[in-house]
Protein backbone atom coordinates (compact mmCIF):
# COMPACT_ATOMS: atom_id res chain seq x y z
CA UNK A 1 0.00 0.00 0.00
CA UNK A 2 1.12 3.59 -0.61
CA UNK A 3 2.16 6.10 2.00
CA UNK A 4 -0.42 6.46 4.77
CA UNK A 5 -0.85 10.22 4.41
CA UNK A 6 -4.56 10.54 5.13
CA UNK A 7 -4.70 13.40 2.58
CA UNK A 8 -7.01 13.03 -0.43
CA UNK A 9 -9.22 15.12 -2.69
CA UNK A 10 -12.28 13.43 -4.18
CA UNK A 11 -13.60 15.47 -7.09
CA UNK A 12 -17.18 15.29 -8.41
CA UNK A 13 -18.84 12.88 -5.97
CA UNK A 14 -22.41 12.86 -4.68
CA UNK A 15 -22.77 12.38 -0.90
CA UNK A 16 -25.62 9.90 -0.36
CA UNK A 17 -26.75 10.53 -3.94
CA UNK A 18 -27.13 14.30 -3.55
CA UNK A 19 -25.65 17.11 -5.67
CA UNK A 20 -22.02 16.75 -6.82
CA UNK A 21 -19.30 18.26 -4.63
CA UNK A 22 -15.61 17.81 -3.84
CA UNK A 23 -14.44 16.26 -0.57
CA UNK A 24 -11.06 17.15 0.87
CA UNK A 25 -9.51 14.91 3.53
CA UNK A 26 -6.55 16.12 5.59
CA UNK A 27 -4.81 13.96 8.20
CA UNK A 28 -7.56 11.35 7.92
CA UNK A 29 -10.53 13.67 8.48
CA UNK A 30 -12.90 15.53 6.20
CA UNK A 31 -11.55 19.07 6.14
CA UNK A 32 -13.66 20.71 3.45
CA UNK A 33 -16.75 19.88 1.38
CA UNK A 34 -17.94 22.01 -1.52
CA UNK A 35 -17.97 22.50 -5.28
CA UNK A 36 -14.72 22.91 -7.22
CA UNK A 37 -12.28 22.85 -4.34
CA UNK A 38 -8.73 23.83 -5.20
CA UNK A 39 -6.40 20.89 -4.52
CA UNK A 40 -3.54 21.66 -2.16
CA UNK A 41 -0.10 21.04 -3.62
CA UNK A 42 1.05 17.43 -4.01
CA UNK A 43 -2.19 15.90 -2.74
CA UNK A 44 -3.65 12.78 -4.32
CA UNK A 45 -6.72 13.70 -6.37
CA UNK A 46 -9.35 11.25 -7.60
CA UNK A 47 -12.06 12.13 -10.12
CA UNK A 48 -15.23 10.45 -8.83
CA UNK A 49 -17.08 10.94 -12.11
CA UNK A 50 -20.35 11.62 -10.33
CA UNK A 51 -20.20 8.47 -8.21
CA UNK A 52 -22.23 8.24 -5.01
CA UNK A 53 -20.18 8.51 -1.83
CA UNK A 54 -21.43 6.94 1.39
CA UNK A 55 -19.76 6.68 4.79
CA UNK A 56 -17.91 3.41 5.39
CA UNK A 57 -20.16 0.39 5.82
CA UNK A 58 -20.45 -0.86 9.41
CA UNK A 59 -20.37 -4.60 10.13
CA UNK A 60 -22.03 -4.57 13.56
CA UNK A 61 -22.38 -8.32 14.13
CA UNK A 62 -19.96 -10.91 12.84
CA UNK A 63 -17.54 -13.65 13.96
CA UNK A 64 -14.07 -13.00 12.53
CA UNK A 65 -12.52 -15.94 14.36
CA UNK A 66 -14.82 -18.55 12.82
CA UNK A 67 -14.56 -17.93 9.08
CA UNK A 68 -13.15 -20.59 6.74
CA UNK A 69 -12.29 -18.08 3.99
CA UNK A 70 -9.25 -19.28 2.05
CA UNK A 71 -9.33 -22.77 3.60
CA UNK A 72 -11.17 -24.60 0.86
CA UNK A 73 -14.72 -25.88 0.88
CA UNK A 74 -16.18 -27.24 4.12
CA UNK A 75 -18.75 -30.01 3.67
CA UNK A 76 -21.55 -29.11 6.07
CA UNK A 77 -23.40 -32.09 7.58
CA UNK A 78 -24.42 -30.42 10.84
CA UNK A 79 -27.68 -31.20 12.66
CA UNK A 80 -30.52 -28.69 12.72
CA UNK A 81 -30.42 -27.45 16.33
CA UNK A 82 -28.43 -24.49 17.67
CA UNK A 83 -26.64 -26.75 20.13
CA UNK A 84 -25.69 -29.12 17.25
CA UNK A 85 -23.94 -26.24 15.50
CA UNK A 86 -22.22 -25.07 18.67
CA UNK A 87 -20.89 -28.54 19.50
CA UNK A 88 -19.89 -29.32 15.91
CA UNK A 89 -17.92 -26.10 15.68
CA UNK A 90 -16.09 -26.80 18.93
CA UNK A 91 -15.03 -30.20 17.54
CA UNK A 92 -14.09 -28.91 14.10
CA UNK A 93 -11.92 -25.99 15.23
CA UNK A 94 -9.02 -28.27 16.10
CA UNK A 95 -9.54 -30.77 13.28
CA UNK A 96 -9.64 -28.07 10.59
CA UNK A 97 -6.92 -25.91 12.12
CA UNK A 98 -8.95 -22.71 12.19
CA UNK A 99 -6.30 -20.20 13.23
CA UNK A 100 -8.10 -17.13 14.61
CA UNK A 101 -5.35 -14.65 13.70
CA UNK A 102 -5.00 -15.87 10.11
CA UNK A 103 -8.71 -16.25 9.48
CA UNK A 104 -9.62 -12.91 11.05
CA UNK A 105 -7.04 -11.16 8.86
CA UNK A 106 -8.51 -12.79 5.75
CA UNK A 107 -12.01 -11.68 6.63
CA UNK A 108 -10.96 -8.13 7.50
CA UNK A 109 -9.38 -7.86 4.04
CA UNK A 110 -12.54 -9.28 2.45
CA UNK A 111 -14.82 -6.92 4.39
CA UNK A 112 -12.62 -3.93 3.59
CA UNK A 113 -12.63 -4.50 -0.16
CA UNK A 114 -16.44 -4.62 0.08
CA UNK A 115 -16.45 -1.20 1.74
CA UNK A 116 -16.58 -1.98 5.46
CA UNK A 117 -14.54 0.37 7.64
CA UNK A 118 -15.78 -0.67 11.12
CA UNK A 119 -16.40 -4.15 12.53
CA UNK A 120 -17.87 -5.49 15.78
CA UNK A 121 -16.83 -9.12 16.12
CA UNK A 122 -18.09 -11.61 18.67
CA UNK A 123 -15.08 -13.77 19.55
CA UNK A 124 -15.41 -17.16 21.24
CA UNK A 125 -14.35 -17.62 24.84
CA UNK A 126 -14.72 -21.18 26.14
CA UNK A 127 -13.08 -23.74 28.38
CA UNK A 128 -11.39 -25.55 25.47
CA UNK A 129 -10.09 -22.53 23.55
CA UNK A 130 -9.58 -20.30 26.57
CA UNK A 131 -8.83 -16.79 25.29
CA UNK A 132 -6.72 -17.89 22.29
CA UNK A 133 -9.33 -16.65 19.84
CA UNK A 134 -9.40 -13.25 21.58
CA UNK A 135 -5.61 -13.03 21.32
CA UNK A 136 -5.71 -14.11 17.66
CA UNK A 137 -8.28 -11.52 16.63
CA UNK A 138 -6.38 -8.84 18.56
CA UNK A 139 -3.22 -9.73 16.61
CA UNK A 140 -5.12 -9.59 13.32
CA UNK A 141 -6.77 -6.25 14.05
CA UNK A 142 -3.41 -4.71 14.95
CA UNK A 143 -1.93 -5.94 11.66
CA UNK A 144 -4.97 -4.80 9.66
CA UNK A 145 -5.54 -1.49 11.47
CA UNK A 146 -5.08 0.44 8.22
CA UNK A 147 -8.20 -1.23 6.77
CA UNK A 148 -10.81 -1.25 9.53
CA UNK A 149 -11.45 -0.50 13.18
CA UNK A 150 -12.34 -3.75 14.95
CA UNK A 151 -14.22 -3.94 18.25
CA UNK A 152 -14.15 -7.25 20.11
CA UNK A 153 -17.01 -8.82 22.07
CA UNK A 154 -16.00 -11.51 24.56
CA UNK A 155 -18.56 -14.13 23.59
CA UNK A 156 -19.39 -17.30 25.60
CA UNK A 157 -20.53 -19.28 22.53
CA UNK A 158 -20.71 -22.64 24.32
CA UNK A 159 -22.57 -21.27 27.34
CA UNK A 160 -21.48 -19.51 30.49
CA UNK A 161 -22.85 -21.25 33.57
CA UNK A 162 -23.25 -24.67 31.97
CA UNK A 163 -19.47 -24.78 31.36
CA UNK A 164 -17.82 -23.95 34.70
CA UNK A 165 -14.69 -21.86 34.32
CA UNK A 166 -16.07 -19.77 31.45
CA UNK A 167 -16.85 -16.80 33.71
CA UNK A 168 -13.19 -16.53 34.74
CA UNK A 169 -12.17 -16.67 31.07
CA UNK A 170 -14.61 -13.86 30.28
CA UNK A 171 -12.81 -11.76 32.91
CA UNK A 172 -9.48 -12.68 31.33
CA UNK A 173 -10.77 -11.59 27.91
CA UNK A 174 -11.90 -8.24 29.33
CA UNK A 175 -8.54 -7.85 31.08
CA UNK A 176 -6.87 -8.38 27.69
CA UNK A 177 -8.91 -5.50 26.30
CA UNK A 178 -12.09 -6.95 24.78
CA UNK A 179 -14.35 -3.91 24.55
CA UNK A 180 -17.79 -5.52 24.97
CA UNK A 181 -19.33 -8.17 27.25
CA UNK A 182 -21.20 -10.82 25.26
CA UNK A 183 -24.01 -13.13 26.27
CA UNK A 184 -26.07 -15.95 24.79
CA UNK A 185 -29.63 -17.24 25.23
CA UNK A 186 -29.98 -17.00 29.03
CA UNK A 187 -32.86 -19.52 29.10
CA UNK A 188 -32.25 -21.88 26.19
CA UNK A 189 -28.50 -22.41 26.56
CA UNK A 190 -27.58 -21.59 30.18
CA UNK A 191 -31.04 -22.49 31.57
CA UNK A 192 -30.55 -19.91 34.30
CA UNK A 193 -31.60 -16.49 32.99
CA UNK A 194 -31.13 -14.66 36.27
CA UNK A 195 -27.70 -16.19 36.88
CA UNK A 196 -26.55 -15.57 33.31
CA UNK A 197 -27.66 -11.94 33.19
CA UNK A 198 -26.43 -11.20 36.72
CA UNK A 199 -23.00 -12.41 35.61
CA UNK A 200 -22.68 -10.54 32.32
CA UNK A 201 -24.20 -7.32 33.61
CA UNK A 202 -22.01 -7.63 36.70
CA UNK A 203 -18.95 -7.80 34.43
CA UNK A 204 -20.23 -4.85 32.39
CA UNK A 205 -20.69 -2.77 35.53
CA UNK A 206 -17.33 -3.72 37.00
CA UNK A 207 -15.35 -3.14 33.81
CA UNK A 208 -17.42 -0.23 32.53
CA UNK A 209 -18.12 -2.00 29.22
CA UNK A 210 -21.21 -2.21 26.99
CA UNK A 211 -23.16 -5.45 26.50
CA UNK A 212 -24.19 -7.32 23.32
CA UNK A 213 -26.33 -10.44 23.83
CA UNK A 214 -27.20 -13.07 21.22
CA UNK A 215 -30.90 -13.78 21.73
CA UNK A 216 -32.09 -16.55 19.43
CA UNK A 217 -34.88 -17.60 21.82
CA UNK A 218 -38.27 -17.49 20.11
CA UNK A 219 -41.72 -16.47 21.29
CA UNK A 220 -42.56 -16.30 24.97
CA UNK A 221 -39.15 -17.52 26.10
CA UNK A 222 -37.38 -14.82 24.11
CA UNK A 223 -39.81 -12.18 25.35
CA UNK A 224 -39.08 -13.21 28.95
CA UNK A 225 -35.31 -12.91 28.41
CA UNK A 226 -35.77 -9.59 26.61
CA UNK A 227 -37.76 -8.20 29.54
CA UNK A 228 -35.02 -9.24 31.97
CA UNK A 229 -32.37 -7.57 29.79
CA UNK A 230 -34.43 -4.38 29.68
CA UNK A 231 -34.86 -4.43 33.48
CA UNK A 232 -31.11 -4.67 34.06
CA UNK A 233 -30.38 -2.00 31.46
CA UNK A 234 -32.63 0.40 33.32
CA UNK A 235 -31.45 -0.59 36.80
CA UNK A 236 -27.79 -0.05 35.91
CA UNK A 237 -28.35 3.16 33.93
CA UNK A 238 -26.99 1.50 30.79
CA UNK A 239 -29.23 3.27 28.28
CA UNK A 240 -27.47 3.27 24.90
CA UNK A 241 -24.94 0.65 26.01
CA UNK A 242 -26.87 -2.61 25.46
CA UNK A 243 -27.47 -4.39 22.17
CA UNK A 244 -29.71 -7.41 21.66
CA UNK A 245 -28.55 -9.32 18.59
CA UNK A 246 -31.02 -11.32 16.49
CA UNK A 247 -34.00 -10.74 18.82
CA UNK A 248 -36.14 -13.20 16.85
CA UNK A 249 -38.86 -12.85 19.50
CA UNK A 250 -39.58 -9.36 18.13
CA UNK A 251 -40.69 -11.02 14.91
CA UNK A 252 -43.72 -12.57 16.62
CA UNK A 253 -46.86 -12.53 14.43
CA UNK A 254 -48.78 -11.20 17.44
CA UNK A 255 -48.75 -7.48 16.55
CA UNK A 256 -49.83 -6.33 20.03
CA UNK A 257 -47.06 -8.32 21.69
CA UNK A 258 -44.50 -7.07 19.17
CA UNK A 259 -45.56 -3.47 19.84
CA UNK A 260 -45.33 -4.04 23.60
CA UNK A 261 -41.81 -5.46 23.36
CA UNK A 262 -40.68 -2.73 20.95
CA UNK A 263 -41.98 -0.17 23.43
CA UNK A 264 -39.89 -1.73 26.21
CA UNK A 265 -36.76 -1.75 24.04
CA UNK A 266 -37.32 1.86 22.96
CA UNK A 267 -37.93 3.12 26.49
CA UNK A 268 -34.77 1.46 27.78
CA UNK A 269 -32.60 2.70 24.89
CA UNK A 270 -31.61 -0.85 23.92
CA UNK A 271 -30.17 -1.34 20.42
CA UNK A 272 -31.19 -4.17 18.08
CA UNK A 273 -28.79 -5.94 15.71
CA UNK A 274 -30.31 -7.90 12.84
CA UNK A 275 -28.80 -10.16 10.20
CA UNK A 276 -32.19 -10.72 8.49
CA UNK A 277 -31.84 -14.51 8.14
CA UNK A 278 -34.29 -16.14 5.76
CA UNK A 279 -35.04 -19.00 8.17
CA UNK A 280 -36.32 -17.09 11.21
CA UNK A 281 -38.82 -14.38 12.16
CA UNK A 282 -36.90 -11.12 12.37
CA UNK A 283 -37.26 -7.81 14.21
CA UNK A 284 -39.44 -5.45 12.12
CA UNK A 285 -36.95 -2.71 11.31
CA UNK A 286 -39.47 -0.07 10.18
CA UNK A 287 -41.47 -0.37 13.42
CA UNK A 288 -38.29 -0.29 15.49
CA UNK A 289 -36.95 2.79 13.74
CA UNK A 290 -40.32 4.53 14.00
CA UNK A 291 -40.18 3.90 17.77
CA UNK A 292 -36.73 5.51 17.93
CA UNK A 293 -34.76 2.27 18.39
CA UNK A 294 -31.21 2.15 17.01
CA UNK A 295 -31.07 -0.77 14.54
CA UNK A 296 -27.78 -2.06 13.13
CA UNK A 297 -26.93 -4.86 10.73
CA UNK A 298 -24.39 -7.65 10.40
CA UNK A 299 -23.30 -10.63 8.34
CA UNK A 300 -23.15 -12.99 11.34
CA UNK A 301 -20.99 -15.98 10.32
CA UNK A 302 -19.27 -15.80 6.94
CA UNK A 303 -18.52 -19.19 5.35
CA UNK A 304 -17.97 -21.08 8.58
CA UNK A 305 -18.99 -24.43 10.08
CA UNK A 306 -22.44 -23.00 10.85
CA UNK A 307 -23.30 -22.22 7.24
CA UNK A 308 -21.74 -21.80 3.79
CA UNK A 309 -23.13 -18.37 2.96
CA UNK A 310 -21.78 -14.84 3.11
CA UNK A 311 -19.07 -12.66 1.61
CA UNK A 312 -18.85 -9.92 4.27
CA UNK A 313 -20.63 -7.44 1.98
CA UNK A 314 -22.76 -5.05 4.01
CA UNK A 315 -24.29 -3.61 0.85
CA UNK A 316 -25.63 -7.09 0.17
CA UNK A 317 -26.76 -7.29 3.81
CA UNK A 318 -28.74 -4.08 3.31
CA UNK A 319 -30.45 -5.79 0.37
CA UNK A 320 -31.22 -8.87 2.49
CA UNK A 321 -32.63 -6.68 5.27
CA UNK A 322 -34.75 -4.98 2.63
CA UNK A 323 -36.01 -8.27 1.21
CA UNK A 324 -36.80 -9.80 4.59
CA UNK A 325 -38.64 -6.66 5.76
CA UNK A 326 -40.48 -6.08 2.45
CA UNK A 327 -38.78 -2.71 1.92
CA UNK A 328 -39.68 -1.68 -1.63
CA UNK A 329 -39.99 2.11 -1.81
CA UNK A 330 -36.77 4.02 -2.45
CA UNK A 331 -36.91 5.65 0.99
CA UNK A 332 -37.32 2.20 2.57
CA UNK A 333 -34.32 0.80 0.67
CA UNK A 334 -32.35 3.84 1.83
CA UNK A 335 -33.39 2.91 5.38
CA UNK A 336 -31.87 -0.55 4.87
CA UNK A 337 -28.55 1.03 3.93
CA UNK A 338 -28.83 3.47 6.84
CA UNK A 339 -29.07 0.44 9.17
CA UNK A 340 -25.78 -0.86 7.71
CA UNK A 341 -24.03 2.49 8.06
CA UNK A 342 -25.28 5.06 10.57
CA UNK A 343 -27.23 2.47 12.59
CA UNK A 344 -24.08 0.46 13.19
CA UNK A 345 -22.15 3.61 14.04
CA UNK A 346 -24.77 4.58 16.64
CA UNK A 347 -24.93 1.10 18.16
CA UNK A 348 -21.13 1.01 18.48
CA UNK A 349 -20.98 4.66 19.64
CA UNK A 350 -18.42 5.47 16.96
CA UNK A 351 -16.74 8.84 17.24
CA UNK A 352 -16.54 11.06 14.17
CA UNK A 353 -18.58 8.88 11.83
CA UNK A 354 -20.34 10.41 8.85
CA UNK A 355 -19.94 12.69 5.84
CA UNK A 356 -19.66 16.03 7.63
CA UNK A 357 -16.60 18.24 8.02
CA UNK A 358 -14.58 16.96 10.97
CA UNK A 359 -15.65 13.33 10.55
CA UNK A 360 -13.11 10.59 9.86
CA UNK A 361 -12.62 10.20 6.11
CA UNK A 362 -14.01 6.64 5.96
CA UNK A 363 -15.78 6.52 2.60
CA UNK A 364 -17.03 4.27 -0.20
CA UNK A 365 -17.57 5.30 -3.85
CA UNK A 366 -20.38 3.55 -5.73
CA UNK A 367 -21.41 3.83 -9.37
CA UNK A 368 -25.21 4.16 -9.25
CA UNK A 369 -27.89 6.75 -9.94
CA UNK A 370 -29.36 6.59 -6.44
CA UNK A 371 -28.69 5.03 -3.06
CA UNK A 372 -31.55 2.60 -3.62
CA UNK A 373 -30.00 1.44 -6.89
CA UNK A 374 -26.65 0.96 -5.16
CA UNK A 375 -28.28 -1.40 -2.63
CA UNK A 376 -30.14 -3.33 -5.31
CA UNK A 377 -27.34 -3.52 -7.90
CA UNK A 378 -24.44 -3.80 -5.41
CA UNK A 379 -21.84 -2.44 -7.85
CA UNK A 380 -18.16 -3.19 -7.45
CA UNK A 381 -16.77 -0.78 -4.91
CA UNK A 382 -14.92 1.75 -7.06
CA UNK A 383 -12.98 3.13 -4.12
CA UNK A 384 -12.78 2.39 -0.40
CA UNK A 385 -11.12 5.05 1.75
CA UNK A 386 -10.04 4.57 5.37
CA UNK A 387 -8.96 7.69 7.27
CA UNK A 388 -8.26 9.53 4.03
CA UNK A 389 -6.17 6.75 2.48
CA UNK A 390 -7.38 4.61 -0.43
CA UNK A 391 -7.35 0.98 0.78
CA UNK A 392 -9.27 -0.72 -2.06
CA UNK A 393 -9.89 0.02 -5.74
CA UNK A 394 -12.46 -1.60 -8.02
CA UNK A 395 -13.07 -4.42 -5.55
CA UNK A 396 -9.40 -5.22 -4.95
CA UNK A 397 -7.74 -4.63 -1.60
CA UNK A 398 -4.44 -2.79 -1.74
CA UNK A 399 -3.31 -4.78 1.32
CA UNK A 400 -4.24 -8.20 -0.05
CA UNK A 401 -0.69 -9.58 -0.58
CA UNK A 402 0.10 -9.09 3.12
CA UNK A 403 -3.13 -10.64 4.42
CA UNK A 404 -1.84 -14.16 5.08
CA UNK A 405 1.64 -13.27 6.33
Amino acid sequence: MGAMTGDLLLHNVRPRGGPPVDLLARDGRLAEIGPDLSPPAAIETVDGGGAIVIPGLVEAHTHLDKTLLGMGWYRNEVGPRLIDRIENERREKGRLGIDPARQSARMIVQASRMGTTHIRSHVDVDTEMGVRAIEGVMAARARMAALADVEIVAFPQSGLLIRPGTAALMEAALDLGAEVVGGLDPCAIDRDPKGHLDLIFGLAERYGRPVDIHLHEPGTMGAFSLELIVERTRALGMTGKVTISHAFCLGTPDAHEADRLIGLVADAGVHIATTAPASRPVPPVKKLRAAGVVVCGGSDGVRDTWGPYGNADMLERAMLIGLKNDLRRDDEVELALDICTRGGAEAMALDGYGLEVGCHADLVLLDAETVAEAVVARPTRRLVVKRGTVVAKNGHSLLEPAADH
